[in-house]
C-alpha cells in the first residue's frame, strides 16, 4: 500500500520528523528562502497532507491545486493563515497547536514588559556603542513594575498564564475578555474583570491577547490609545493586525502613551519605520521561540497529521464537522 505524500513547508526538528517519516513520505522544503507562492502550488498538487506555518496562506487557490489534500496542519496556535470555511467546504481537516506555547508566550510578554519598562533595549544599545561613559544619577531611568497594574486584554490561556506571573510582583490585575472568567479563576488569579475602556484607563501596563478575528481587527486604534494613561506601554504578543500601527505610531510620537513592546506586526515582515524609537522594544515574532516548545509544536503538527491519514480523529481539529461527515 502506498504511503501517503505529505509536503513540509519547513524542514522540521528531528523529533516531529521521525513522527511522520514513520507513516509517511514527506517532501521537506530545506532552502532558507521561505517557499515562495508559485513552488508552493506546484509541490502540493499530488499531496495528502500540508504541513505549513503563519507564512503560508492555505485558500481556495491552494486547495484547488491540490485535490488529494486531506489535512492542512499548521505549526502555530494561530490560524488566520488557513482558509478555515473553505478547507470544510472541500473536506480538508484544518489544524493548529494549541495549548503546548502558552506557558513559554507568557514568559515572553513579560519579558517584552519587563525590557519595555527599564529601557533594556537603550542600555544594550548604550553598552554595545563604546560610547558609555559610566553610571549616572538619571542615566535610562526607566519604570518599575512593582505594585503596578497590569490590564490583560484576552484571558484565555495565555492571558491566564500572563496574570499568574503577575503575583510575584503584587500588581493589581485586571482583564477584559468577550467571557467573564468563573468566580472561582478570578479569585485564583487575583484577577478583576473590567468593561474594554475601564480596562484601557486604569492599566499602567496593557498586554494584548486576542485572536485575530474580523471584530478584533484594529481593535486598538487611535480613540483606544487616548484613553490609555500617558504614562502607560502596550505589549503585543498575540496578532499584530489587533493594533492599528499608524495610529501606534502617533501615540508615541505625542505622548499619547509611554512605550510599547511588540512580537508582531500589521504587515509582517514589515515593520512601519515610525516603530523604530526609542520606547518601543521590537522582536521578530519571538514569542513561541524557545528549542522546547517549538519542538513541540512541531510534533503536535506531525501528529495530526498522521492521525489524520491513518483514519483517526486528528488531535487539534479546527473544523469537527468535516468529521462528522465521516
Amino acid at each position: 500500500m502506498p504511503r501517503p505524500k505529505i509536503l513540509s513547508t519547513r524542514p522540521l526538528f528531528e523529533a516531529a520528523r521521525r513522527i511522520l517519516d514513520a507513516t509517511c513520505d514527506v517532501d521537506y522544503w530545506t532552502s532558507p528562502e521561505r517557499i515562495n507562492r508559485a513552488e508552493l502550488l506546484r509541490r502540493v498538487q499530488d499531496k495528502e497532507g500540508l504541513v505549513c506555518l503563519l507564512t503560508e496562506k492555505v485558500n481556495d487557490e491552494l486547495l484547488a491545486a491540490a485535490p488529494k489534500l486531506c489535512i492542512a496542519a499548521n505549526i502555530a496556535v494561530g490560524f488566520d493563515n488557513i482558509d478555515v470555511p473553505a478547507c470544510t467546504r472541500r473536506g480538508v481537516a484544518a489544524t493548529n497547536t494549541p495549548g503546548v506555547l502558552d506557558e513559554t508566550t507568557a514568559d515572553f510578554a513579560w519579558t517584552l514588559l519587563m525590557a519595555v519598562a527599564r529601557r533594556i533595549g537603550e542600555g544594550e544599545q548604550l553598552a554595545r556603542s563604546g560610547n558609555w561613559k559610566g553610571w549616572d544619577l538619571d542615566q535610562l531611568c526607566g519604570t518599575d513594575v512593582w505594585g503596578k497594574t497590569l490590564g490583560i486584554l484576552g484571558f484565555g490561556r495565555i492571558g491566564r498564564a500572563v496574570a499568574r506571573r503577575a503575583a510575584g510582583f503584587r500588581m493589581k490585575v485586571l482583564y477584559h475578555d468577550a467571557m467573564h472568567a468563573t468566580e472561582a479563576a478570578e479569585r485564583e488569579l487575583h484577577a478583576e474583570y473590567r468593561d474594554f475602556n475601564a480596562l484601557l484607563v486604569e492599566s499602567d501596563f496593557l498586554s494584548v491577547h486576542v485572536p485575530l478575528l474580523a471584530e478584533t481587527r484594529g481593535l486598538l486604534s487611535g480613540p483606544q490609545f487616548a484613553r490609555m494613561k500617558p504614562t502607560a506601554f502596550l505589549i503585543n504578543t498575540s496578532r499584530g493586525p489587533v493594533i492599528d500601527e499608524a495610529a501606534l505610531v502617533h501615540a508615541l510620537e505625542t505622548g499619547k502613551i509611554a512605550g510599547a513592546a511588540l512580537d508582531v506586526y500589521e504587515n509582517e515582515p514589515f515593520i512601519l519605520p515610525g516603530l523604530k524609537r526609542p520606547n518601543t522594544v521590537l522582536a521578530p515574532h519571538l514569542a513561541s521561540a524557545s528549542l522546547e516548545t517549538r519542538t513541540k509544536m512541531a510534533c503536535m503538527a506531525a501528529e495530526n497529521v498522521v492521525a489524520m491519514l491513518t483514519g483517526k480523529r486528528p488531535p487539534n481539529l479546527l473544523n469537527p464537522e468535516i468529521w462528522k461527515e465521516r
